[in-house]
């Protein structure tokens, strides 16, 4: 397979502080027992079902290590790995592998569970007009990394930071006194930006397309009520669907006719895929 030439700067900064983590002034016990010749080969293999992501991060860790490593991948991102089936062969010096290998499974891992997580949902929502979308609810410093395991199942990213979309949430709308008044403020800033609004209630989401708002957040509406609220949009905004969403309800969801359904669960609750390194004699 061919994995991308490049990834984001702030994955390429996580990895590096994420190596300097766990090396520190020096890998003890390889450097005890491995001597500075010795070279070796092993493979990266699935120890369960999932959905690969994370190989070209894994592949960074490695040539950030030693460039000189030889990394070359078995199976295609996004796809479908079985328990047992080997991911990628390694090799080059012994050491450089030892030292990088938990980094490079960490990654991987938790790229992958991401990724499987997110294809369920993906999966369920099949034939109907909704995406699913992740939320900021990732872990500090891995935003990005996260992010890219979201895509690799299937999945569509929301907003990455606070800065690239206007999001008036429930204490915005509190704070300024109505969902109007808020809007009014975010515009008067000029920013340019997608301007969504969280609606409560059937109300919330009339006022919000009176003003002209492009998106409208369902918060923890139930799915009759949804139903009601994409009637009453009739294509006016794009709705968002957030609250709730688990996989026994998201075809609930997706069924009323929102266009969205995120959920934080995608990258905060995701189970780490059991991966592993066999060195190979």
């Amino acid at each position: 397979m061919t994995l991308q030439p490049t990834l984001h700067p702030d994955i390429l900064e996580t990895i590096r502080r994420a190596l300097i983590e766990d090396i520190g002034p020096g890998d003890a016990t390889t450097d005890s027992i491995v001597p500075v010749e010795a070279v070796m080969q092993g493979r990266i293999i699935a120890k369960q079902e999932g959905i690969m992501a994370g190989l070209d991060v894994a592949l960074a860790v490695y040539r950030m290590m030693d460039a000189e490593l030889d990394f070359r991948p078995q199976v295609e991102e996004g796809s479908r790995v079985a328990d047992r089936q080997v991911l990628a062969m390694v090799s080059g010096r012994a050491r450089s592998l030892l030292t990088a290998e938990r980094t490079a499974l960490n990654f991987l891992g938790r790229m992958s569970g991401i990724a499987t997580l997110t294809r369920q949902f993906v999966d369920l929502v099949a034939g109907t007009k909704a995406a699913i979308l992740d939320t900021r609810k990732t872990a500090p410093g891995l935003r990005m990394a996260d992010k890219l395991a979201v895509k690799r199942g299937g999945g569509e990213n929301h907003r990455i930071g606070l800065y690239d979309m206007i999001l008036i949430k429930d204490n915005h709308i509190d704070f300024a006194g109505s969902i109007t008044e808020a809007v009014r403020r975010t515009r008067s800033a000029h920013t340019g930006l997608e301007v969504e609004v969280e609606a409560r209630t059937l109300e919330d989401v009339r006022e919000a397309l009176a003003i002209g708002v492009e998106r409208v957040l369902l918060d923890n509406m139930a799915p009759e009520m949804m139903a009601d609220a994409v009637r009453l949009t009739a294509g006016r905004a794009k709705l968002e669907a957030s609250g709730n969403v688990t996989l026994s309800t998201v075809r609930r969801i997706a069924e009323t006719g929102v266009d969205f359904i995120s959920s934080g669960a995608l990258t905060h609750s995701a189970k780490v895929l059991d991966v592993s390194f066999e060195y190979s004699p």
